[in-house]
């Protein structure tokens, strides 16, 4: 069954699957009951190739680039994560690749972008859309977007295939929300075969695109942008990932970045495991739910951090 829009479908993720399957890794699902008692589980996409969940989608994109496309090279805007995947994925490939990041960007995530081989465009936030936009034209270049993009959302659609298949009696799944690409894939691979699932999405209080968006009924950019969870941090959704939402996500919860950082810091002490923010927001809000239905998996979406903020988190 295919997603109305017919953008989106099971047998896609499942061919992103097995396209990818090369050239990521399979991350485990590890006990959570250090954190939030028994029946709950992560998924530590922070131990993914680059960092995070985005190597999938990139990878997807890139293998199905055509023979134009691939001499043109791609671009792509990016906080951080995305642009090191998109990077290390046009590396492979052997194309040119350019990324337009916010100028507020953690700088282990610059370096990075740049050591797998990219040439980065750093621009204020107010910008970064129109930037991306004029540089494409101008070097006629093929966009990866970061989730406004079928190719890239069915990538990170294979890490809800990997959850079913690691806890079969799988309740509830949480899963933190940017700009809606990585929700958007997990939605579909889970509830086209597991209805009874509930997937929830979870955003920060301070960059609630897709929140905002769904109440209004239509893309709006967030009323505010200022979350210390920087690959949280959209500054828009779009028609393709609110109508996926739409259909198949349960339920939408915000957390405030005090608890995104007390979640982080339970999750380097208790789990042995270094995240990001963004990384930790469904922890985040797993702690304030304790009551959710289990078993629940609850995914680490990234662990790109710098050494200096992230001692002065642990230091709490």
């Amino acid at each position: 069954m295919a997603v109305e829009t017919g953008v989106l479908s099971l047998a896609q993720i499942q061919a992103a699957a097995m396209r990818i399957q090369p050239h990521i890794l399979a991350t485990p699902i590890i006990s959570g009951d250090a954190l939030a008692g028994n029946g709950a589980w992560l998924k530590p996409e922070n131990l993914q190739r680059t960092g995070s969940f985005k190597i999938r989608g990139a990878t997807n994109a890139v293998l199905q680039l055509d023979p134009e496309q691939r001499r043109r090279g791609v671009i792509t805007l990016s906080a951080g994560n995305h642009g090191q995947a998109l990077a290390s994925a046009a590396r492979a490939a052997g194309i040119p690749c350019v990324v337009v990041v916010r100028d507020d960007a953690q700088l282990n995530k610059l370096q990075a972008i740049r050591r797998y081989g990219a040439e980065v465009v750093l621009v204020p936030i107010a910008q970064w859309q129109q930037r991306l936009e004029e540089e494409q034209q101008r070097r006629n270049l093929h966009l990866v977007h970061p989730f406004d993009d079928p190719a890239v959302a069915a990538g990170q659609g294979t890490v809800g295939l990997e959850i079913l298949d690691a806890v079969p009696n799988l309740r509830t799944v949480l899963v933190p929300v940017g700009g809606g690409g990585l929700i958007s894939g997990i939605a579909v691979a889970v509830k086209q075969q597991r209805p009874d699932i509930r997937v929830i999405g979870v955003e920060p209080e301070k960059a609630p695109a897709v929140t905002e968006s769904l109440a209004a009924g239509h893309p709006v950019p967030p009323s505010r942008l200022d979350t210390v969870a920087d690959g949280l941090a959209a500054p828009y959704t779009r028609p393709f990932t609110l109508a996926v939402i739409q259909r198949y996500v349960d339920e939408m919860r915000t957390v405030a970045d005090e608890a995104i950082i007390d979640a982080l810091r339970i999750i380097a002490l208790r789990a042995k495991l270094v995240v990001e923010p963004a990384g930790a927001a469904a922890v985040a809000s797993l702690l304030s739910d304790l009551n959710i239905e289990r078993p629940v998996v609850a995914i680490l979406s990234g662990g790109n951090i710098d050494g200096q903020r992230l001692s002065t988190w642990l230091a709490g």
